[in-house]
């Protein structure tokens, strides 16, 4: 016997109404990645379930690009309506559009987590790995930027640093013989002021034998000497 034709209308059966839905889901998902493939054709499917679970298809992952061109090519359509039309509608529309972008990212942000990612293909998983590798590199290509800009201004620093020591030094240096050269100068005027004083006691004293002598009139060996010569 032929399969009979389902009558269309609600599906009392909480089993059976899940079951057909999860059959129906499968089959509606092949079907527009079947017309994918063979039409060339861009195709994004979005069914919510009773409950409010999201189930997608989008040719290559690119349902947000599609959505745009979707969102795009709605905005122009409603540009051609009425004022008060387009008015209403564009409040509408711009609703509807960020709240589907809201989903999207959400979602987006969800599988980037690693979360509900139960119902992806073989294909979009490979697209989210590829995603996360390219974020990945990003990631550790700024770091490394990062690292080397601190590690070359720590090495600034350093040179810096070794600069104001070596001024320090060398001041210090200078000073150090500056002292030296004063101590040296005032140790040699110390002798020299040591050296002359016995010779002025000398000469003192000989003066006033010379005047105790003449005094006499008495006139000492040495005295004779040098009138003679």
């Amino acid at each position: 016997m032929g399969r009979g034709r389902v009558q269309l209308k609600r599906i009392e059966n909480k089993i059976n109404r899940q079951v057909t839905f999860s059959k129906r889901r499968s089959g509606l998902l092949k079907k527009a990645h079947e017309i994918s493939v063979l039409c060339d054709a861009q195709v994004a499917l979005m069914v919510f379930s009773s409950k409010g679970k999201l189930f997608e298809y989008a040719t290559e992952s690119c349902m947000e690009r599609i959505l745009e061109r979707y969102e795009r090519n709605s905005y122009t359509e409603i540009q051609c309506a009425t004022d008060e039309i387009q008015q209403n509608g564009n409040w509408t529309w711009e609703h509807a559009k960020l709240k589907a972008r809201m989903e999207t990212l959400q979602r987006n942000l969800r599988h980037y987590e690693g979360e509900d990612i139960q119902n992806l293909s073989l294909r979009e998983l490979q697209n989210l790995e590829q995603q996360l590798d390219s974020a990945l590199k990003r990631i550790r290509s700024r770091k490394n930027q990062l690292m080397l800009e601190s590690i070359s201004e720590l090495q600034k620093k350093d040179k810096a640093l070794q600069e104001q020591n070596n001024i320090l030094a060398k001041k210090e240096k200078e000073k150090t013989n500056v002292e030296q050269a004063h101590w040296q100068l005032n140790n040699n005027c110390q002798d020299s002021s040591s050296m002359l004083l016995p010779l002025n006691i000398s000469s003192n004293g000989r003066e006033k034998e010379d005047n105790e002598t003449t005094n006499s009139g008495v006139l000492l060996p040495w005295m004779i000497r040098h009138h003679l010569e």
